[in-house]
């Protein structure tokens, strides 16, 4: 059996989408700086970076970017930030990673959504889902390592699901007919490596993680690890309202 990876020091959070199901107005926060308990999701996302012990985060900009910039500014986080500019292009969330890269080190980083929310399982209180996550990545036969939610404990979800576990951590795509007990939680670590995989086709034009995840899932280098807690989807307004209840009850 290999040994786990030495804990991850850099992380690219994705900050540029557009956020359009949340049918904002144009003076309407950008969905990343969507308040759900009075604090924002993104500053949710970057304090369990910081608590984890991230030294390097790099933030990629698209959508209403000098809002971002702003909160960020106002917001004193224990590591260095670095924006990553997609004002000119939307890189999408793999073509945006890829060109962030210089800024990420040679080391296997963080991959995560600025919306994504979850809370910790309260009888697992010492064992943190991005501890779990890092102590799971083995780069000797990993390219990713993926967050995975079930389906049966989340809020906010319509889909079919994303992928199944096959053996030994390893896993598959949904099939169609029956969909998927697991969905992706909007949280990766990823090898540098996985981008050696990047078709000669997309380099440099804007392209889904997909298109790596179907190349490592090629190679059975892909794997999942469980979320320890619920998860909650806030892509819609109602998903917002809740997550607002859920946190309150808890």
């Amino acid at each position: 059996m290999t040994s786990p990876m030495s804990k991850p020091t850099h992380a690219m959070v994705l900050a540029a989408g557009l956020g359009q199901r949340m049918q904002a107005s144009e003076t309407d926060p950008p969905k990343p700086l969507t308040k759900i308990g009075g604090i924002a999701l993104l500053d949710r996302m970057l304090t369990r970076l910081a608590d984890f012990g991230v030294t390097h985060v790099v933030i990629n900009l698209h959508h209403k970017s000098e809002m971002i910039e702003a909160h960020l500014r106002d917001v004193d986080y224990p590591f260095e930030i670095i924006f990553s500019d997609e004002r000119a292009s939307l890189m999408e969330t793999g073509g945006g990673v890829f060109q962030a890269l210089p800024l990420l080190g040679d080391m296997p980083f963080f991959v995560c959504n600025a919306d994504v929310l979850w809370i910790e399982n309260a009888k697992n209180v010492n064992t943190k889902t991005l501890e779990k996550l890092a102590s799971t990545f083995e780069p000797e036969k990993m390219d990713a390592c993926l967050l995975l939610a079930s389906r049966d404990n989340c809020t906010g979800y319509d889909g079919t699901g994303d992928f199944n576990y096959t053996l030994h951590g390893k896993i598959e795509r949904r099939k169609v007919e029956s969909g998927a007990e697991w969905i992706y939680a909007g949280v990766q670590i990823v090898s540098p490596s996985l981008f050696e995989k990047t078709p000669e086709a997309v380099k440099s034009h804007p392209f889904s993680f997909n298109v790596l995840w179907d190349e490592s899932l090629a190679a059975e280098r892909l794997y999942g690890c469980s979320l320890d807690g619920t998860w909650l989807h806030v892509g819609t307004p109602q998903g917002v309202q809740d997550a607002e209840r859920i946190l309150q009850e808890k």
